[in-house]
């Protein structure tokens, strides 16, 4: 539910007629401070998800979010690149991206579909997915093989989660909650995962622990069809990091008549 008597699409509308002109360029954090000045109860990640998922011409981002559809208030803004945006010209720059639509120079390989009916890629081998974003998009909705218990991260209006979570112009894979309420991290390599990920995971956590844990213990894992012996002995002596190894199988049975 909304903290405030609004969600925080609509108050993101408040400061674009408040702070905003057409064509004025602007940066995420001034919707940032901008919040904190007006409603300081919502977190500041909550509204980086907003600028972000509120640009029509993000899909990479906003087709994880399958509550982004036409007349429902996310219409608002246009990504200008890394953290920088401007107002939405429907005369200019073209319709809204939804669902599975791609826009030009949109990386297909980098991008979850919305819906649960999309096909998975495989390799012919039948040991891994062929794309990261199939193995991220079982994992998001299956978490519990990893975990018991273990749910997808949602922003305070569930209107956001955590598939492809922004950290500071970077994304994490998947960004999940435990039992307990705690953080985890999960960083995905759809085939061989070697020791250079774990300062990628790291950065992640450490910006998850001081942007928006609240104190909260933030974890880590790291998924891949092939862990290395290099990645096992980098993350020896971490604490709260996690390697698994996925395998998948396939079977065909005769169906009797």
């Amino acid at each position: 539910m909304p903290i405030y008597d609004r969600p925080t699409k609509a108050l993101m509308q408040d400061f674009a007629r408040e702070r905003l002109k057409p064509g004025q360029q602007f940066h995420k954090r001034e919707a940032v401070a901008w919040f904190r000045e007006h409603y300081p109860k919502i977190r500041p990640a909550t509204v980086g998800l907003h600028v972000e998922g509120m640009a029509v011409n993000n899909p990479s981002f906003r087709r994880n979010h399958s509550n982004i559809k036409p007349d429902r208030g996310f219409d608002l803004f246009y990504k200008l690149g890394p953290g920088v945006f401007r107002l939405w010209d429907q005369h200019s720059d073209g319709p809204p991206a939804y669902g599975h639509e791609v826009a030009d120079g949109d990386e297909p390989s980098e991008v979850a579909p919305a819906d649960d009916d999309h096909e998975v890629g495989i390799d012919p081998g039948g040991r891994e997915f062929a794309f990261e974003r199939d193995l991220r998009n079982y994992l998001s909705r299956n978490l519990s093989v990893l975990e018991e218990g273990l749910r997808l991260y949602e922003d305070e209006d569930r209107e956001f989660n955590g598939i492809e979570f922004p950290v500071g112009g970077r994304f994490i894979d998947i960004l999940a909650i435990d039992r307990d309420g705690n953080f985890v991290v999960i960083e995905l390599k759809v085939s061989r995962g070697y020791d250079r990920v774990v300062g990628q995971l790291l950065r992640y956590m450490a910006w998850i622990s001081s942007k928006l844990a609240g104190g909260k213990k933030v974890r880590g894992m790291i998924v891949a069809s092939d862990i290395t012996e290099d990645l096992k002995l980098a993350t020896s002596l971490i604490e709260g990091v996690r390697l698994w190894q996925y395998r998948l199988s396939f079977q065909v049975d005769p169906v009797s008549f």
